[in-house]
This record gives C-alpha cells, sequence and structure tokens, in this order.
C-alpha cells in the first residue's frame, strides 16, 4: 500500500505559501493568484511569479517557516502506516518549510518531493525537480508521475490523502482518496471512492479497522474483474 499525502491544508492546516506571500509579498501577488484560478497561468508560472514577490532576509523567511504547525494527530498516522504501508509527502508546495515542519515535530522519517526552495538576497526562488513535461495541469510536482515512481511496478494500492486542486489529477487514479476541501468537491461530483476527513485522527480511525493482507486481496480481486 501506499499513501501519498499532501501538505499545505491537509499535513498543515494552514496553506504555507498563501501565509509566506501574505506576510512578506507585494500585494499584486493576488493578481496573479487570480489568472491562476482563471486558467491564464499554469501553477508552476503562477508560484513562480508570486514567489518573486517576496522581500526579506533570509533570519527573517527562517523564524517564519519555524512557526508553521501542523496536525498533531500526523505523527501517530505516519507511525501506524508505516507497518503496513510506503508513505510520502507529496506537494505541489514548497520543500523547505516542509523539512522544517517534520524535523521540528519528530515525524518518522517519510520522503517529501516538493517544489526546491532557494534562498537569494532578500528574496526566494523556485525549481522544480518534481515536474514533468507530460502532466497535463503543468503543477510543479506531478503528483501522479512521482506515484508510479514510487510503486515501482510494485503495484500497491495508491492511497490518497488531500484537499486541493494540485490532488484533482491523481485523485482520478488513485485507488481511494481521503479528501477535504476542493478535493472533496471534487470527489463528490466525479464519483470517486473517498472518505471525508477534517484531522489525521479521522484518517487513523478508519486504517486501523484495515488489514492489510486484506485490503489487498481486495484489489487483486477487482482488478481481476
Amino acid at each position: 500500500m501506499l499513501f501519498i499525502v499532501d501538505f499545505d491544508g491537509t499535513v498543515a492546516p494552514r496553506d504555507t505559501v498563501d501565509a509566506l506571500l501574505e506576510r512578506f509579498a507585494d500585494p499584486s501577488w493576488k493578481t496573479i493568484e487570480e489568472e491562476w484560478i482563471s486558467g491564464r497561468l499554469n501553477s508552476r508560472e503562477c508560484m513562480q511569479a508570486q514567489l518573486a514577490l517576496v522581500t526579506a532576509e533570509r533570519p527573517v523567511l527562517e523564524e517564519f517557516f519555524q512557526a508553521v504547525s501542523i496536525d498533531s494527530s500526523f505523527v501517530n498516522f505516519v507511525r501506524f502506516a508505516q507497518i503496513f504501508a510506503d508513505v510520502a509527502v507529496v506537494s505541489d508546495g514548497l520543500d523547505h518549510p516542509i523539512w522544517v515542519a517534520l524535523r521540528k515535530y519528530q515525524v518518522p522519517p517519510v520522503p517529501v518531493f516538493a517544489n526546491k526552495l532557494e534562498f537569494r538576497k532578500r528574496g526566494l526562488a523556485l525549481s522544480f525537480p518534481h515536474g514533468d513535461a507530460t502532466c497535463v495541469p503543468r503543477s510543479g510536482v506531478c503528483k501522479c508521475s512521482v506515484a508510479r515512481s514510487l510503486n515501482a511496478g510494485r503495484d500497491l494500492p495508491v492511497i490518497l490523502i488531500g484537499d486541493g486542486r494540485s490532488d484533482l489529477c491523481i485523485a482520478r487514479s488513485a485507488d481511494h482518496v481521503f479528501a477535504k476541501g476542493s478535493l472533496l468537491t471534487f470527489c463528490r461530483g466525479e464519483g470517486i471512492a473517498h472518505t471525508a476527513f477534517d484531522s489525521f485522527d479521522d484518517v487513523l480511525a478508519v486504517i486501523r479497522t484495515w488489514d492489510a493482507v486484506h485490503f489487498n486481496r481486495h484489489y487483486e480481486r477487482h482488478y481481476a474483474r
């Protein structure tokens, strides 16, 4: 079994990028956001343009990143899920604040796939090591591609846990989805099998009832039809 877990709005209750922009960026970032929502920009173009508007010295930014909080039940989720599954944080956000938060809250080691944040003099820059030229939404991180790479031909059931637009594509192919926010609305509209959740306590309550062998056999029967 493979858990693909979003970060902003999912592991972290608040979107780290939005909070960063509200604090340190020129207000024109909101105009760029509107262009992304309308479809005139893809997420990669949007984030790159927005991050270029951030003005602050690195110590100030690091202090901000240290204040990023996460769902307190995420640690227990990871500890339990890793007994029988692979777990990865896969985010179309920023890698540095994710690593800072996971270390701060002593989350058991998990791989992180996110856009690479770079510190510049009084600002930030961004690169996209996990992009995919064939990714239709043109996200900075193609979650479908990352999931395929992590699965590595093992045919593991893929469980998505997310909340937003960067999760929509992989939601269509995942074996099950834990959803909230706009992802929950999407799953309901598309008839995608899902479980609504508010916190990782809710996710834990469900997966504690799963027997990994039974779950895998269930999907083997499903694929054999």
